[in-house]
């Protein structure tokens, strides 16, 4: 199972990346857990300064940007 985890405070770019990364999974057919972090420590933790970003199984592969549902794809094949 996948680990999808959106990186943000909730503003409208960090609800459009993360309906991207559940399309994108959907549309996969992978199973994943979708957890979104919200908490600036948190967020830092990942070494991440500018929102949106999104990790994956802990990994960050995209900062600063709304990734469209075909790149996130391309990054869980």
């Amino acid at each position: 199972m996948k680990q999808l985890q959106i990186l943000g405070t909730g503003c409208p770019k960090c609800k459009k990346l993360a309906e991207n990364a559940e399309a994108a999974a959907h549309e996969l057919g992978i199973e994943y857990e979708l957890s979104k972090i919200t908490e600036i420590g948190e967020i830092m933790k990942f070494g991440v300064m500018i929102t949106p970003a999104l990790a994956i199984d802990g990994t960050v592969k995209v900062v600063g940007k709304v990734a469209d549902v075909g790149q996130i794809k391309a990054m869980l094949a």
